[in-house]
């Protein structure tokens, strides 16, 4: 028998399924968050939902919010089920289920809405997922102050439509009615997040009002985060699943790993919920964490990814079963990314990458390798790119990371697969002319920056270019393990 999820049908559900033991009645919101995707609700929520279990600081619950059609479809599925969740663990060992009831309403996707609760002196934290490419970061790192988005913005402040400009208006309303500053988090997988998140702020405000950008940063906190919880897509696939083995009719599940990490700065000047109870790292400095986590699980996804699509494998935990793509993953780690990062206190990168390939390898997450190759563009030069320059600077060995790059590129030039890129049609065509010219890929600008630039990374990325393209990518992966294990 299914049973639809809602409130009404909680106390219905079966009793292998968790459920809240708080009531609905008791929460209030404390933190609004912008962009309601399946990894917020895999990690944030599930670690506010577990607070709120012990009974402690109920009025931190969530209110949800977005700013793009998706965000409104998803609100409809989860209103007719008052905003809760199920949250399947994907456990080799077995599979389990929880609903997680954290979020308490979720707005209209409409600027002005957003706006005004923004101002609600309730909320005190502000945080987002809108994924690594939502920033309006260039190339260099710096403020994409050209982006026809922000250009829009800042000559309608009064209109914004981006999630900086909202935010931004949201601040002014609440100064003006004479409420302190939210704190604005940043949950998404990026490089110092926290100031990426200042670094858009302050550049809309200043291209609105410098004294604007003057009150922002002497008064809104941005801590940093290292977010981590491996989290597929929803397809009908998950929705049945839910259905078939625990009886919960949900449109809108979400399935995960049951591995999850959170590590913060302790920065909030209105307060925060006491995540310390349930798991969180409250530490001074993010950024050796952050560095350590791109660098080896999010570069080690993108390692992965494009030799087993060039290689004919649709699941991620099928790739690890490929002896070379496991193998050239491990090596290209300890060899030339490992040995650039800085250390971390009490921390083992070795092990650490022991669990990276466990979680890579569990058979339950059913991840893609479609949803790996995604938004190249945007994920390597924040995964793959910094480690490289590093490289380079310590005079390392670069050539499993040249490597990394050429099978992205021999990926792009693929016919018959579709670049889920907002570059594609730029990367694909200068793929396809890296067979004779392979500087033609190296050549887009906003994607590498200076790093093109570099001879001894050019000449890397040029001979591994055109071994891949006469010998194949699994000759190359071997030819390249062969070496490592000299």
């Amino acid at each position: 028998m299914q049973m639809k999820l809602s409130l009404s049908t909680l106390d219905k559900l079966p009793e292998t399924v968790a459920r809240p033991s708080y009531h609905r009645k008791d929460l209030s919101p404390g933190i609004l968050h912008i962009g309601v995707g399946n990894f917020h609700r895999a990690h944030q929520a599930v670690y506010l939902d577990k607070l709120f279990n012990t009974g402690r600081d109920l009025d931190w619950a969530i209110i949800g919010a977005g700013v793009k059609s998706f965000d409104a479809d998803r609100r409809l599925l989860m209103q007719d089920q008052d905003w809760l969740t199920t949250v399947v663990e994907l456990d080799p060992h077995g599979l389990s289920a929880g609903i997680n009831g954290a979020m308490i309403d979720f707005l209209d996707v409409d600027g002005e809405t957003l706006i005004n609760k923004l101002a609600d002196p309730a909320i005190r934290i502000v945080s987002l997922t809108i994924t690594e490419g939502g920033y309006f970061v260039d190339a260099a790192g710096g403020f994409d102050a050209d982006h026809q988005e922000i250009v829009r913005d800042a000559a309608n402040p009064g209109a914004p439509q981006t999630v900086f400009g909202l935010l931004l208006a949201g601040l002014q309303l609440r100064h003006s009615l004479g409420h302190a500053p939210f704190t604005i988090l940043s949950c998404d997988n990026l490089p110092e997040n926290g100031q990426v998140t200042r670094q858009s702020i302050e550049g809309l405000a200043n291209l609105i009002s410098p004294d604007l950008r003057d009150w922002v940063s002497e008064n809104v906190a941005f801590p940093n985060s290292m977010v981590d919880c491996i989290t597929p897509g929803t397809s009908q696939r998950e929705i049945d699943m839910v259905r078939d083995t625990f009886g919960i009719e949900d449109a809108s599940p979400v399935v995960c790993e049951p591995f999850r990490q959170w590590v913060m700065e302790d920065n909030f000047p209105l307060g925060r919920p006491a995540l310390e109870q349930v798991g969180v790292e409250f530490v001074d400095n993010v950024v050796p964490y952050e560095t350590m986590k791109l660098r080896i699980l999010n570069a080690g996804h993108a390692a992965i990814a494009y030799p087993a699509a060039l290689l004919g494998h649709q699941y991620v935990h099928d790739a690890m079963a490929d002896p070379d793509i496991a193998s050239w993953l491990v090596q290209l780690m300890r060899r030339e990314v490992i040995p650039v990062l800085q250390p971390i206190a009490g921390v083992d990168f070795d092990a650490y990458l022991e669990t990276c390939v466990s979680r890579f390898a569990n058979p339950a997450i059913g991840d893609t390798i479609a949803r790996l190759c995604q938004d190249g563009s945007n994920r390597q030069p924040k995964f793959v790119f910094p480690t490289i320059t590093d490289a380079l600077a310590k005079d390392t060995d670069i050539e499993g990371l040249t490597l990394e790059v050429a099978l992205w590129c021999l990926y792009c030039a693929q016919p018959g697969f579709v670049v889920e890129d907002a570059r594609a049609d730029r990367l694909s065509t200068a793929a396809l002319a890296s067979k004779s010219d392979p500087a033609a890929f190296l050549s887009i600008r906003d994607v590498f920056g200076d790093l093109a630039a570099n001879d001894r990374f050019a000449n890397a990325f040029t001979r591994q270019m055109g071994e891949l393209w006469t010998q194949g990518p699994r000759h190359v992966i071997q030819r390249y393990l062969r070496k490592a294990n000299e």
